[in-house]
C-alpha cells in the first residue's frame, strides 16, 4: 500500500489535535473563545489540544463551532472494502 504509515492512536489523536488547533488559529480563535462558542469547557479544549485526549461528544462540539461538521459526519462513510468476503457479509 503507497504511503501507509504506522500510526498508534496516541499519534492519530495528536495529530487530530494539531489540525483542530491550527483550525482554531486560522479562525482568529482563543481558546477560551472557541470555548465559549463551542460549550467544551476551557479545561477541556486545553487539554485536547496539549494532549489529543478528549470526548467524542466535546470534539462533534468544536467541529461544529468551527463550521467542520461535515468532517465528523462523513467519518466511515467512504470505507472500502478490504475483501470480497466483506461485499458478500454485507449483502447478508
Amino acid at each position: 500500500m503507497i504511503g501507509f504509515k504506522w500510526e498508534t492512536a496516541e499519534e492519530m489523536d495528536e495529530a487530530l489535535a494539531l489540525r483542530l488547533k491550527n483550525i482554531r488559529k486560522r479562525r482568529g480563535l482563543s481558546q477560551q473563545q472557541l470555548s465559549e462558542r463551542s460549550g467544551v469547557s476551557y479545561g477541556s479544549l486545553k487539554r485536547f489540544e496539549s494532549t489529543g485526549q478528549i470526548s467524542l461528544l466535546s470534539l462533534t462540539k468544536l467541529a461544529i463551532a468551527l463550521n467542520c461538521a461535515d468532517d465528523i459526519r462523513n467519518l466511515f462513510t467512504n470505507v472500502a472494502y478490504s475483501s470480497i468476503e466483506e461485499v458478500i457479509r454485507e449483502q447478508k
